[in-house]
């Protein structure tokens, strides 16, 4: 990777990180300045402004969390067994997140939701890509006969992600992953609950 792509690419990772820690509006040049380690002429060199920085930077932490997905539902064919491994993803999401700062698209929904429409239309279409997957699923899980017929995607999708978010959201505020654990316990058994019995 040539130097200034380099660059860049580290500007887009540490920015990623500090958004997600202290939000759009809570981050300034200067915090900017400091993560990076480079001038604000060295930032403006490779983004036309904070703005487009804060989207680059949201598209690099939800690819980061894309990634995980798609590493853990590797080889996995049977829809509960997929729906069990999208679980796992945040099993070490307290331990290990894949961008500081807790879940980068509860924080920049919560964040943008009323001042920064561009971040809150990228935070609603990488939110609509994780509602898609999950209903994917589900579908073809009822089309094989592997999950109940009276299963409904857009319900499971809305109760898993709504409550990973609640409990990610509730460890962090406490900083007690046991709130966490709890989700993902309870949302284990709802999908096994899922299962055809045939």
């Amino acid at each position: 990777m040539p130097k200034a792509q380099d660059t860049k690419a580290r500007i887009v990772e540490q920015a990623a990180a500090l958004f997600n820690q202290q939000g759009y509006a809570g981050a300034s040049m200067s915090d900017l300045m400091r993560v990076t380690g480079l001038q604000k002429g060295g930032i403006y060199n490779h983004f036309r402004s904070k703005d487009e920085l804060a989207l680059e930077a949201f598209d690099f932490a939800v690819q980061r969390i894309q990634g995980r997905f798609r590493g853990a539902l590797k080889g996995k064919r049977h829809a509960v067994e997929r729906l069990t491994a999208i679980l796992g993803v945040y099993e070490r999401f307290l331990a290990d997140p894949p961008v500081q700062g807790g879940c980068p698209l509860l924080n920049t929904a919560v964040e943008s939701d009323d001042t920064h429409p561009a971040l809150r239309e990228k935070t609603q279409l990488a939110m609509d890509t994780w509602r898609s997957l999950i209903e994917r699923i589900v579908n073809k899980g009822m089309a094989r006969g592997e999950l109940m017929p009276a299963t409904d995607g857009q319900d499971v999708a809305t109760l898993l992600i709504a409550t990973l978010e609640g409990g990610i959201m509730l460890s962090k505020l406490y900083d007690d992953p046991a709130h966490l654990e709890r989700v993902l316990n309870h949302l284990t058994s709802y999908v096994q609950q899922l299962a055809s019995p045939g």
